[in-house]
């Protein structure tokens, strides 16, 4: 199976795609993009190191969760060196919007493991999210070493927004998690549809 079909199957749920301005955009703001996409992956890790400490009784998912964390801290180490390669500057954290209305659509309350389902198909969203931005940079960007850069971290992180929904249906009812899943697949094509088309963030 090419990486192609690979990436479609486990990729490709989302109800809305990305706008293809974006890339156009992004591009013109390319060391905001960076910026803010290094954050992104500090963030990435740290919400594994808050699962895995949250959960440290559920060893399959201590197990799971751990390397991804070495690999979303890598991944931040990785953009880091595209800024400093490209003489910019680690600038300050703006305000993440798109996760910040994810976050008001978390249920609460309910059962440990109902909490547990509700982080872990949130993490799984915005990994998704993520995957198919890179894959539009890696597509249509016009810098070369940067389209290289978004196809590897394409490849890299395909697998996470899986890895997140399988130790979701492991730890609570499948049916109610694929029910819970397709209630947050519409959310964010709505929140995505009413946000500002933006090139300076990844999301």
């Amino acid at each position: 199976m090419s990486w192609e079909e690979s990436t479609r199957q486990k990729m490709l749920h989302l109800k809305l795609p990305t706008d293809p301005r974006w890339v156009g955009i992004a591009e013109m703001q390319i060391e905001d993009i960076l910026v803010d996409h290094a954050y992104c992956e500090q963030k990435a890790a740290s919400s594994c190191i808050s699962l895995i400490v949250r959960f440290n009784d559920l060893e399959e998912l201590v197990d799971t969760l751990t390397p991804l964390v070495a690999e979303e801290w890598g991944h931040f180490e990785r953009v880091m060196d595209q800024l400093k390669k490209r003489g910019m500057k680690f600038g300050r954290q703006r305000k993440d919007e798109y996760v910040a209305k994810l976050n008001d659509f978390i249920k609460k309350g309910g059962s440990r493991m109902q909490q547990l389902t509700e982080y872990l198909l949130l993490n799984a969203l915005i990994e998704a999210r993520s995957c198919e931005r890179f894959k539009l940079l890696s597509q249509h960007i016009q810098d070369d070493e940067l389209k290289k850069f978004y196809y590897e971290l394409m490849i890299s992180e395909a697998g996470h927004y899986v890895t997140f929904i399988e130790l979701a249906r492991k730890y609570y009812d499948p049916e109610k998690v694929n029910k819970r899943w397709q209630e947050w697949l519409a959310y964010e094509a709505e929140v995505l549809k009413n946000m500002e088309l933006r090139g300076d963030r990844m999301h």
